[in-house]
């Protein structure tokens, strides 16, 4: 009723042989509204329109709309539960309450993505030589370059199906290597292989061996090319059971973030160059932006990072 005064108290009746008409006034429209059943007087209304917001209320406001910026400025954070969306602000150095976050999203109707049932790319090749299981669902390696996992997955577009396959370093559950292509051959996850090897390359990282790259039992994974590929890196591999999901955990995972985070909220997709755009822009925000409850919060990049500077203030210095 505030409101609904606040716009009519100004309204003017249509004057007569050019004369002004007459202005409606809070005094008259509260008259007119409690004759008709809806009692509030002339100084109630004053005494709401003094009345000055809560420092609650004002900083709920201030709140919601520094989360509506951070969602309006990528789909890919507008993604982001309360939880992950209290720590990206957090991280961005905003003083903000968990509770409070969390009060907002139901306020505003805002959620997290929704994660699916995802449907399996895993088709075997029983003519192929299987490397055994080393990795036995341990996917937590003492540092990085210990365990990689691989997997890959299909998106619809409008050109036909598009495959992204991804390679996953399990320390800090970092993308390290990606690709996508437009039919599911070794190729495709060859080239996730490659890309993975060049990234640590140009970090420095030269010599991989006692690295064990792990995948399920995809005929792209289990077959010579990419395995002796593996082998002329110095990597060992390793494949899980065949239709057991829990083998190869940590890269479904991953698959599954990507295609909720980004292939199921932003489509539809054009073509194979569509996704390629889309692919790496999830990457980036997946490894530097997005946070993980498994690294206590942290970002695989800054997971990295504070594991190579706490060996460096380890090393000795005679």
């Amino acid at each position: 009723m505030i409101d609904f005064i606040t716009e009519h108290k100004d309204h003017r009746v249509a004057g007569v042989d050019g004369q002004p008409g007459l202005r409606w006034g809070v005094e008259p429209l509260c008259a007119v509204l409690s004759k008709h059943g809806i009692a509030i007087s002339a100084s109630t209304y004053y005494e709401w329109i003094a009345r000055k917001p809560s420092r609650r209320a004002l900083r709920d406001e201030q709140v919601t709309a520094l989360i509506a910026a951070e969602r309006r400025d990528s789909r890919l954070v507008a993604g982001l539960g309360s939880r992950k969306m209290w720590l990206h602000l957090r991280g961005k150095g905003h003083d903000v309450a968990r509770c409070t976050v969390e009060r907002l999203y139901r306020v505003n109707g805002w959620e997290g993505a929704r994660y699916g049932k995802r449907v399996r790319t895993t088709i075997p090749d029983e003519a192929h030589t299987r490397a055994a299981d080393l990795v036995e669902r341990d996917f937590a390696p003492a540092a990085p370059n210990r365990l990689w996992v691989a997997d890959f997955t299909y998106v619809p577009t409008w050109t036909g199906m598009v495959y992204v396959a991804f390679v996953v370093d399990a320390f800090a559950r970092r993308v390290i290597g990606w690709r996508v292509a437009t039919s599911m051959t070794t190729t495709l996850v060859l080239d996730a292989l490659e890309h993975a090897v060049f990234t640590r390359a140009n970090e420095g990282v030269t010599d991989l061996s006692g690295l064990v790259s792990h995948s399920d039992a995809g005929s792209q994974y289990t077959s010579i090319a990419f395995t002796t590929r593996l082998l002329e890196a110095g990597i060992d591999p390793s494949v899980g059971s065949v239709g057991d999901a829990y083998d190869n955990a940590l890269a479904e995972t991953t698959v599954g973030s990507f295609k909720t985070e980004q292939i199921h909220r932003n489509g539809p997709w054009r073509d194979v160059g569509h996704v390629e755009v889309a692919t790496l822009e999830w990457v980036d925000f997946f490894n530097t932006i997005r946070p993980h409850e498994f690294l206590e919060d942290l970002t695989p990049a800054d997971a990295e990072e504070l594991h190579y500077a706490h060996r460096k203030t380890l090393a000795p210095t005679g």
